[in-house]
């Protein structure tokens, strides 16, 4: 090829780079935004909290006084003392979770599948299900903790058809606590598996009775695993938060029996003032939940989540 034709050749495909180029650097504008908001309120204060984790006392300080050092020796002690809570928290936030896949899927089925169709009811359903949104989330666990009172009607009529004791109660119990993560994290499962449904194609179920399968077969074969995403994405929604929530350990439960890690973050930095085990035990809480989330989607297949 001679050198002409070559620059000639150069010379062509260079006003078609141009576009190229003008539409990487306004996709690198439009990211700005998002990975400056990342950086500025998740990377920072991440840091933050991992270099606060190994902070030692001043010595002859006063409380809450701290000095920046590598004192790795402070989630030693954090784990040794707090290991129960933390090993609670999961414990609760797993039967949380799996109570709310078990009470949301057939939600969302019926309002996905069943109401098919018919707009009216299927808006009214999904209503009801997003109402506990427009109230505080800790309105409504104390709504949740005047339901469950002593001289409420559910124990009165658990302790009437004799399924209490005479002096059982369900406040300030582990029964408390997680019938409220349930309740309060019921639509962050609900919705997402409804969304899943609702991209199903109706034809595939009259396929399965078209195949002489009955109904849980149907089910079971087709339509639960084409819901597996939402599935997925539900169980994390839920099983994340719940993980870190103390609200509903504050106020559903008591401070011994049902405390969770969040309350005792909540205590060590707040009441105690020592911000190096708070800070420890939120690193590992992250961390923690992290494997945990890691090895669940690898196990149920990272291609669920699309």
């Amino acid at each position: 090829m001679s050198i002409a034709a070559a620059l000639s050749e150069q010379g062509a495909g260079a006003p078609a780079s141009r576009p190229v180029k003008r539409a990487r650097t306004g996709a690198s504008l439009l990211l700005l935004p998002g990975t400056a908001y990342l950086v500025l309120f998740f990377v920072v204060p991440a840091v933050a909290l991992l270099a606060t984790s190994l902070y030692v006392k001043v010595p002859g300080g006063d409380v809450g006084q701290f000095q920046p050092a590598f004192h790795w020796q402070n989630y030693v002690d954090a784990l040794s003392q707090f290991w129960p809570q933390l090993a609670r928290s999961f414990v609760f936030a797993l039967i949380a979770t799996v109570a709310a896949l078990v009470i949301g899927y057939p939600m969302a089925y019926v309002i996905a599948v069943r109401a098919r169709g018919r707009s009216m009811l299927q808006g009214m359903l999904l209503v009801l299900i997003i109402a506990p949104f427009f109230t505080s989330f800790i309105l409504r666990t104390i709504a949740w903790k005047q339901i469950l009172a002593d001289d409420a009607f559910v124990v009165t009529a658990f302790k009437w058809l004799h399924l209490m004791a005479p002096d059982g109660r369900l406040t300030a119990t582990a029964f408390a606590v997680v019938a409220g993560l349930t309740y309060n994290f019921l639509p962050f499962m609900a919705l997402p598996i409804y969304a899943s449904l609702g991209r199903l194609d109706p034809s595939l179920i009259e396929a399965g009775g078209d195949l002489y399968a009955n109904g849980f077969t149907t089910f079971r074969t087709v339509t639960l695993p084409l819901s597996m995403p939402g599935v997925v994405s539900g169980t994390l929604l839920t099983f994340i938060p719940a993980s870190g929530d103390y609200v509903n350990s504050s106020l559903l439960g008591n401070s011994t029996d049902t405390a969770m890690i969040g309350q005792v973050i909540d205590a060590r930095f707040f009441k105690v003032l020592d911000y190096p085990t708070a800070s420890a035990l939120s690193v590992v809480l992250m961390v923690a939940i992290l494997v945990l989330v890691s090895i669940y989607v690898r196990r149920a297949g990272t291609e669920e989540l699309v």
